[in-house]
């Protein structure tokens, strides 16, 4: 018997495939996850090993400089702390709420954290294997990922890297 959804993943557009993909990864990962973690604190967690950076945090720096100017900011800032302190609650990163950096407030991965998102990059990767995906569509996904970073990253570029 054909699978019961043949004929509407015939019928999307790419767009709506890369969504498929992209929830169906997000949900073999939350599945297999040692922790309960909503799909926004992995992606949060994601950020955090990104941020550790230098670069990155050189980046977020002159971010926070442009911001601060901002009453908007500073009235969400907040807001953007909860979201760092439920990953902070399980354990996953430690905040510093007055780094010597230039920074309002810095995160840091503990080794919990840093197992965790090893665990999720496992994960991601036995999802390629369980889904089929070869070096073929690998390369293909390549091309396309840098053709699209471009839009992204012109947008950010606009912006100034404040969003």
């Amino acid at each position: 018997m054909a699978h019961p959804h043949t004929k509407a993943i015939e019928k999307m557009s790419a767009s709506n495939l890369i969504g498929v993909i992209e929830e169906s990864k997000m949900t073999y990962v939350r599945e297999n996850l040692s922790i309960f973690l909503h799909e926004n604190q992995i992606k949060l967690l994601k950020q955090v090993r990104k941020h550790e950076k230098p670069h990155h945090k050189k980046i977020r720096v002159k971010q926070f400089e442009k911001a601060k100017k901002d009453d908007l900011f500073n009235m969400h800032l907040g807001l953007y702390l909860k979201k760092y302190q439920k990953l902070e609650k399980y354990g996953l990163i430690e905040i510093d709420l007055h780094p010597q950096n230039g920074l309002e407030y810095d995160c840091a991965l503990t080794s919990k954290g840093s197992d965790i998102l090893d665990e999720i990059s496992r994960l991601e990767s036995e999802w390629e294997d369980v889904v089929g995906i070869t070096d073929s569509d690998t390369e293909t996904l390549k091309k396309i990922a840098l053709d699209a970073f471009e839009i992204s990253y012109k947008h950010k570029k606009n912006r100034q890297f404040i969003f």
